[in-house]
């Protein structure tokens, strides 16, 4: 008698198998999911404290009340070193609103003493991007393609003196021109041209004695500044002028900066920052 042969017995449970891979690949793309979650709440955490930092170094939002962080490795804004960016008048810290409203109150006073000069467009005063401007145009002030300037220039800079030197705002002096190349037996360039032109008006009102030197600065540009195109003569005459900066104190310390760690340091390439 021959022996019964065994049937190889079929399992319908191998669906479990693979459905056990599954839900493990599951549960590993939820778990990095999470974690990746928690690491951007950390990236929000410090770019908002960063920020908060900032403005309260510039003196804005001086009152808000926020609470501070007390989760471990998450220190609050207080705990943390202000990167120090204020800016000063005499022994004051002013915020950057109050600053311009000073400045706008002086534009008013000047314009007003120089009305006769801002009528006939010799002078104007404007806000700027450092401060307010106050520009000397050359046909009011210099003869053409000369650094001295002419007879009347010295009261015009008195007046200006008298009122700046109540104050604790920095002057730069900034000696602009056109485009068109100048050669003569004095200047070689528009460069030495401008910068002869402010240093000039540097040297007058020093001997004004009604600011102090530690305030006063100077320096050509040539006629890489221009404030309009230099394609028309009326272009190029605006162009030609002198302009005298009414700008505030900013106290950065770099080294504090450096330290900073809610504002690393970049290693990447370095980059010209511009108004523009």
């Amino acid at each position: 008698m021959r022996p019964r042969a065994h049937r190889a017995r079929v399992s319908h449970d191998r669906w479990l198998v693979s459905y056990a891979d599954f839900i493990t690949l599951l549960f590993a793309f939820f778990v990095v999911l999470y974690a990746s979650a928690n690491a951007d709440k950390k990236k929000q955490l410090d770019v908002s404290t960063a920020i908060d930092a900032a403005f309260r170094s510039l003196g804005i939002f001086q009152s808000a009340t926020r609470n501070p962080i007390d989760k471990a490795g998450a220190p609050s804004t207080a705990d943390r070193p202000v990167v120090p960016m204020n800016i000063v008048m005499g022994e004051d810290v002013l915020a950057p609103a109050a600053v311009k409203d000073d400045l706008e109150h002086i534009r008013r006073d000047l314009t007003q003493a120089l009305s006769n000069q801002v009528a006939t467009h010799t002078v104007s005063i404007k806000m700027g991007r450092d401060g307010l401007v106050i520009s000397l145009r050359e046909a009011g002030f210099f003869p053409s393609g000369s650094a001295t300037p002419k007879p009347g220039t010295l009261p015009t800079l008195r007046q200006i003196a008298e009122r700046l030197g109540a104050t604790p705002y920095d002057l730069r002096v900034e000696g602009h021109t056109d485009n068109v190349p100048i050669h003569n037996d004095q200047f070689d360039s528009n460069w030495e041209l401008s910068s002869a032109r402010a240093t000039g008006i540097a040297r007058l009102i020093l001997n004004l004695n009604l600011i102090a030197p530690d305030r006063l600065s100077a320096a050509g540009y040539a006629e890489f500044h221009p404030v309009v195109s230099n394609d028309t003569a009326e272009g190029r005459a605006e162009n030609r002028r002198i302009d005298l900066v009414i700008l505030p104190r900013a106290r950065i310390n770099f080294s504090t900066l450096a330290r900073s760690p809610q504002l690393p340091i970049s290693s990447g390439v370095w980059r010209k920052i511009t108004d523009e």
